[in-house]
């Protein structure tokens, strides 16, 4: 959500005035204030870690400089500040590629009155709080990696082993991995913390308690079972969530204005989807998303249409990846499941019995057929399917398998989306559409006929990835299940080239 620059800050000028761009807008020279609130903006800039920020990518002076050369350290001081409140307003991360569910624009968020707040204020130091604060969610963010941060401060988080005999069950003694358990949660646990130290190899009670407590943090099935996701997830250094923090922060940074459209959003590391009327949540469900093997892409996309009894082209990586063994296994079981083989013969598609095939003869690189399964109860997707064309053949879909959404971690697609509760989505998918209502969506259900309508008023849908979401002031973290957090951090630690030369510049 963009924010409007404050109105004591407001640029002077007609109204009708385009906004400079960052590069056309001349950079903060020097300052009216002291050399005492100097001082402090400086120690300001080097606490931009509180912001996710490093204060070695910016040519922060030595204090001790103010004596010697004043003019250069004012100089310096002001190439610094500048850097920093650009990154803070437009985001040190605004180089990112290939994120289309990140929007900025530099022109909601203009640097000149800033600039000018800064040169000519008593104190700068505020002004570069005070923009640091601008996104929405900025304080709850900043308290999260203040807290992330205290906890990496207690200790590298220790190892636990990865080699020993299958999942950690409640109860079970394991001497090898249960005490470096213990010690491991209890850096982050309160609660575990507080009891007395032990070394035992029982996984007792109270730890079975603080792993669950993780795992429904982390967004696992909190059952206590301690598997080979978990034990990964785990192991990860407290670097990891601090990093993630620090990403969610910054792409929050220098964003459009908040639409007001009718719009789906669906948050890919959450597995979550939100139908949204302004900043109004009106439908909110579970949702499958793709397996990291096979992530769902970004996208903004517009639903246009719902098909009702769809059959399903199985794409060629799905039929040799997933549907070859099950045919190898079972061809009479795959052909009852109205799974239908076809192949190519003078230029004409012909079904083929898979009951009369030498199934041990086919690979993944040797299948010369098609799949389709027919329309039906056990078809992969459902009954409905919401058609939002797009290049990428992603689509959301209901699904026969109704037990996934009880799991906190549904990333088991094959990269489209299925929904918890697709005739609520449909409900509002078909709103204004003229003549349908729930009595012919059942007709049209029961005709077990493939059928399709195209809605009256099309739909935004935006697939996100945001690992981090604040609610009532709280933040809720997800796994960074594509890496994209990872690559989003890459590419702050570069930043901006401008600013790389700067403060190589300043370090010589």
């Amino acid at each position: 959500m963009a924010n409007p620059v404050p109105a004591s800050l407001a640029a002077p000028g007609p109204a009708a005035a385009a906004p400079l761009s960052p590069a056309q807008t001349p950079p903060l020279s020097g300052f009216a204030a002291r050399d005492t609130a100097l001082l402090a903006l400086a120690a300001r800039l080097r606490a931009v870690g509180t912001d996710g920020f490093d204060p070695a990518w910016y040519p922060i002076p030595d204090d001790a400089l103010a004596a010697t050369d004043n003019a250069a350290w004012r100089s310096t001081l002001a190439a610094a500040t500048d850097a920093v409140l650009t990154d803070l307003l437009l985001g040190r991360g605004r180089f990112v590629g290939g994120r289309p569910d990140i929007r900025r624009d530099a022109a909601a968020h203009p640097l000149a009155p800033w600039r000018e707040a800064l040169a000519t204020g008593a104190d700068p130091a505020a002004v570069i709080e005070r923009v640091a604060l601008l996104p929405p969610e900025a304080a709850a963010l900043r308290t999260a990696l203040a807290e992330a941060r205290a906890v990496a401060a207690r200790g590298p988080f220790p190892a636990i082993p990865t080699d020993g005999p299958g999942t950690i069950e409640p109860g079970s003694s394991d001497a090898a991995r249960i005490p470096i358990l213990r010690r491991r949660l209890a850096l982050e646990d309160p609660a575990l913390a507080d009891l007395p130290s032990t070394d035992s190899a029982i996984y007792d009670q109270p730890l079975v308690d603080a792993v669950k407590r993780w795992q429904a943090r982390e967004g696992f099935e909190a059952d206590g079972r301690i598997g080979r996701i978990t034990l990964a997830a785990l192991n990860q250094p407290a670097e990891t969530r601090i990093n993630q923090l620090r990403v969610n922060l910054d792409m929050r940074r220098g964003l459009v204005a908040s639409e007001t459209e009718r719009r789906i959003e669906v948050n890919l590391p959450h597995q979550r989807l939100r139908l949204l009327e302004g900043n109004r949540e009106t439908l909110a469900m579970n949702v499958v998303v793709g397996r990291p093997d096979r992530a769902t892409p970004l996208m903004r996309v517009r639903m246009t249409a719902v098909q009702f009894n769809p059959s399903w082209g199985v794409p060629e990586r799905n039929a040799r990846d997933d549907l070859l063994p099950r045919f190898r296994r079972d061809p009479a079981g795959m052909q009852a499941r109205g799974f239908r083989l076809y192949q190519v013969v003078g230029g004409e598609r012909t079904e083929v019995d898979p009951t009369t095939l030498d199934w041990s003869s086919f690979t993944r690189t040797n299948f010369p057929y098609f799949i389709r399964q027919d329309a039906g109860d056990a078809n992969a997707l459902g009954r409905i399917k919401f058609i939002m064309p797009n290049g990428e053949d992603i689509y959301m879909h209901d699904t026969p398998d109704r037990h996934l959404f009880r799991r906190p971690d549904r990333a088991f697609s094959s990269g489209c989306i299925r929904l918890e509760r697709p005739m609520e989505m449909l409900d509002a998918a078909l709103a204004g559409t003229a003549g349908w209502d729930r009595a012919r969506v059942q007709r049209a259900l029961d005709s077990r006929a493939t059928a399709g309508v195209t809605i009256a008023r099309s739909i935004p849908v935006a697939l996100l990835y945001t690992t981090a979401v604040v609610q009532d002031g709280r933040v809720s973290m997800r796994q960074d299940i594509y890496g994209l957090d990872r690559s989003y951090m890459r590419a702050m630690e570069a930043g901006d080239p401008r600013q790389r030369v700067a403060a190589r510049n300043a370090s010589r």
